[in-house]
């Protein structure tokens, strides 16, 4: 097949869930701080970044803080979230996922992560998706968050391929927008409503079928 397209994932959310330790390390914080912080809370925090999530929390506690004690409760929830992750496996991957990464492969197409986490590798690692990915952009090699574009720009580069021929699996708003500004296909995966802003949308990747994927090969 002579078409060749760079198919780049989001990880959290787009090909596995780690919400909930992501939820629960959080959670372990406010409850230091005696901040409620509800599943509803939790949304704020969705594509967001350590930092920016941590100062959302102790706004909603009113909670002033110093930078030292910031910078102590961001090494403390990446070390809980990364205590709950050692236990990950294959089960963790996402329903449909697996056969739209085997048949990327198979049609030789260019499969890539763009994510914010700084955990990607190791996720990968775990559940055993890490062999699919020609090339891996996480939270350790951009500056700055999505909406901008920058994570899917860096990974359309390290495929050699254009923003046109690069597609875009994304599950929160900020990196369907990020996928649009960057002038990617944007592929949205999760509810309707809240992913209006993507070219295309399903419910989860059970959803995609193979003649749609041809379809983003041959356009």
């Amino acid at each position: 097949m002579a078409h060749t397209k760079a198919f780049i994932f989001d990880l959290d959310g787009v090909i596995v869930d780690t919400a909930k330790y992501h939820y629960l390390a959080w959670l372990k914080i406010a409850n230091q701080l005696g901040i409620e912080f509800t599943h509803e809370h939790n949304e704020l925090l969705k594509g967001v970044s350590r930092v920016r999530s941590l100062d959302i929390i102790l706004g909603l506690g009113e909670v002033e803080a110093s930078q030292e004690d910031k910078n102590k409760w961001l090494i403390q929830k990446n070390e809980d979230y990364l205590s709950y992750l050692v236990d990950m496996d294959e089960s963790e991957i996402l329903p449909g996922v697996m056969p739209i990464l085997k048949y990327l492969k198979e049609h030789n197409q260019l499969i890539a992560l763009g994510s914010a986490s700084k955990n990607a590798r190791p996720i990968l690692e775990k559940t055993g998706t890490l062999p699919y990915f020609d090339a891996i952009v996480d939270g350790n090699d951009v500056s700055n968050a999505k909406p901008d574009p920058e994570v899917f720009l860096i990974a359309a580069k390290l495929l050699k391929k254009k923003p046109e021929d690069s597609i875009v699996f994304e599950d929160s708003v900020a990196g369907i927008q990020a996928a649009n500004i960057g002038g990617m296909i944007s592929v949205g995966i999760g509810d309707a409503k809240t992913l209006h802003e993507a070219k295309y949308i399903f419910k989860d990747f059970t959803h995609i079928d193979k003649s749609f994927i041809d379809d983003l090969i041959k356009g």
